[in-house]
C-alpha cells in the first residue's frame, strides 16, 4: 500500500503442501521471510486467532500464526492485529460479511478487476483495515492509553 491511496503491491498464497505439520510452519516462516526481504514493508498486520469449537485446528493456526509473527520480528517490522469482525467492518462495513462479500470490497477498492483468491483477499483486506484504522483520529486515542 502506497501513500493515501492504497494500491495492492502484490498478491497471493504461500501452499505448505502435505508435508509434516513442522515442516509446514518451517516453510512458512522461511517463504514468508524471503517475501519480507524482497518486498520491505515498514509495519504488518495480522488477523487475530479465530477460536472456533475445534481447538486442535485453533492450536495450528495459533502455531503458523507465531511462524508469521517470528519472521516479521526478525526483521524488525512492527505487527499490529485486528480481530475479524473489524476487519470485515473496515471493509464491508459489517463484522459478519462473508467471505464472498469481502472479496468483491476488497477488488472494489483496490481497483483490481481479475479475481483475488479467497486467502489473498483476506491479507489484502487485513492491510486495507490496518491503513484505514492506523490513521484514523480513534487509533491515535488508543495508542494514548
Amino acid at each position: 500500500m502506497l501513500g493515501q491511496r492504497q494500491t495492492a503491491v502484490a498478491w497471493g498464497c504461500i501452499r505448505l503442501g502435505d508435508a509434516p505439520f513442522d515442516q509446514r510452519v518451517r516453510k512458512l516462516f522461511e517463504d514468508l521471510d524471503a517475501l519480507l526481504g524482497e518486498h520491505r514493508p515498514q509495519e504488518a498486520a495480522l488477523e487475530d486467532v479465530f477460536v472456533n469449537r475445534n481447538a486442535m485446528s485453533a492450536l495450528k493456526l495459533g502455531q503458523a500464526r507465531g511462524a508469521a509473527m517470528a519472521a516479521i520480528a526478525c526483521r524488525d517490522v512492527p505487527i499490529a492485529a485486528y480481530p475479524p469482525a473489524r476487519v470485515k467492518q473496515s471493509i464491508v462495513g459489517s463484522g459478519r460479511a462473508d467471505k464472498t462479500q469481502v472479496g468483491h470490497m476488497v477488488r472494489a477498492l483496490l481497483g483490481v478487476q481479475k479475481p483475488i483468491q479467497t486467502d489473498a483477499a483476506d491479507a489484502l483486506a487485513i492491510a486495507l483495515c490496518h491503513a484505514h484504522w492506523r490513521s484514523s483520529p480513534a487509533a491515535r486515542l488508543a495508542d494514548r492509553k
